[in-house]
C-alpha cells in the first residue's frame, strides 16, 4: 500500500514561512488574478487562491470575465495590469475558453509580473538555467520529492500533460536536476503505447485532467506518483489517478484532493513574494 504524500501539511508550512516574511516587508504584496468563463474547477481555485492570500497577508484583486469576452478586451485588462504599480504579481487561471489564443494572452503578462513563469522570456529563462521565478508546479514537484527524501538524479520521470508550456517548464527544470524525461507525450500516443512508456517510470507526474484515467496499468510496482489533474463533478472532486487501484503498487501517492491543489497554492504565494522582494530590491 502507498505512502500518502500530504500535500496540506506541507503547504501549511510554506504558508507559514512566509506569514513571518510578508511581516517584515514595508508594504502588502499584491497579487491579481484572471478569471475567465464559469469552469467550475477554475472557480474552486480561485476562491482557493483568495481565501489562503487573506489568511498570509497578500492582498488579491480580482478580474472576472465572461465566457464570451473577447480576446481583445482581456488583452486591454492584462495592459492596464502590467502598469499598474500597485500590482507584484499577476496569475492567470488556466484552461481559458477555447476561443483564447492561451499563449498570446500568457506573454502579454509582463514577465516581471508572471506568477506561473510561463511567459516566453521566462521559459527561456529556465532553458538556461536561470529561472526568473520557479514555476510553482515545478516548486510543488520538487518539494513533494524532498520531502519523500527521493533523489531525482537519473530516475526516470514520465511528464504525462495536455500543455506544452506546462512540459518545457517543468520538463526542463527537472532534467536540470538530473533526471531522465522519458518520451511518454500525453495525446500523441495510443493508450497501449502510453502505459508501456509510463510503467518504465520511477516517477510518474499526471496532469491531465481527465477523470481517473491513470490506472494500476500504468505504473510500476513502488514508483512514486503525483497527480496534478482536478476534475470537478457536482461537489465531488477527482484527480486523473484511480487513487484505490494505484496506491496498492505505488511506493508513494498523492491524493485529490489534498495533494498538489494546497502546494500549488502555496508556491504560488512564494512566487508573489520573491516577486515583490525583487521589484522592491530595484528600487
Amino acid at each position: 500500500m502507498s505512502k500518502i504524500i500530504n500535500g496540506k501539511l506541507l503547504a501549511e508550512k510554506i504558508k507559514d514561512g512566509l506569514v513571518y516574511e510578508i511581516t517584515k516587508l514595508p508594504t502588502r504584496p499584491n497579487l491579481a488574478i484572471l478569471l475567465v468563463g464559469d469552469r467550475a474547477d477554475s472557480q474552486l481555485y480561485v476562491t482557493l487562491k483568495e481565501r489562503e492570500a487573506k489568511k498570509i497577508g497578500i492582498d488579491t484583486h480580482l478580474y472576472k470575465f465572461d465566457d464570451d469576452t473577447s480576446e481583445a478586451e482581456l488583452l486591454k485588462c492584462v495592459d492596464f495590469i502590467n502598469k499598474d504599480d500597485l500590482i507584484d504579481g499577476v496569475l492567470l487561471q488556466l484552461p481559458l475558453p477555447k476561443q483564447f489564443n492561451t499563449d498570446k494572452v500568457v506573454n502579454a503578462i509582463k514577465a516581471e509580473k508572471d506568477v506561473d513563469g510561463f511567459h516566453a522570456d521566462n521559459l527561456k529563462k529556465i532553458k538556461q538555467g536561470k529561472p526568473f521565478i520557479m514555476p510553482p508546479l515545478a516548486g510543488v514537484i520538487l518539494e513533494m520529492l524532498q520531502s519523500i527524501n527521493q533523489n531525482i538524479q537519473d530516475k526516470k520521470i514520465a511528464l504525462l500533460a495536455h500543455s506544452d508550456i506546462f512540459m518545457q517548464g517543468v520538463g526542463n527544470i527537472l532534467e536540470q536536476k538530473g533526471a531522465k524525461m522519458l518520451n511518454c507525450a500525453y495525446g500523441n500516443k495510443q493508450a497501449a503505447e502510453l502505459m508501456r512508456c509510463a510503467r518504465q517510470a520511477d516517477i510518474i507526474i499526471t496532469a491531465v485532467g481527465k477523470k481517473h484515467y491513470l490506472s494500476v496499468d500504468y505504473v510500476k510496482p513502488g514508483a512514486v506518483v503525483i497527480d496534478i489533474g482536478i476534475i470537478k463533478e457536482g461537489k465531488e472532486t477527482y484527480g486523473d489517478v484511480d487513487f484505490d487501484g494505484v496506491s496498492e503498487v505505488a511506493g508513494f501517492i498523492t491524493p485529490v484532493p489534498g495533494g498538489v491543489g494546497p502546494m500549488t497554492i502555496a508556491c504560488a504565494f512564494r512566487n508573489v513574494v520573491e516577486i515583490y522582494k525583487k521589484k522592491h530590491a530595484t528600487k
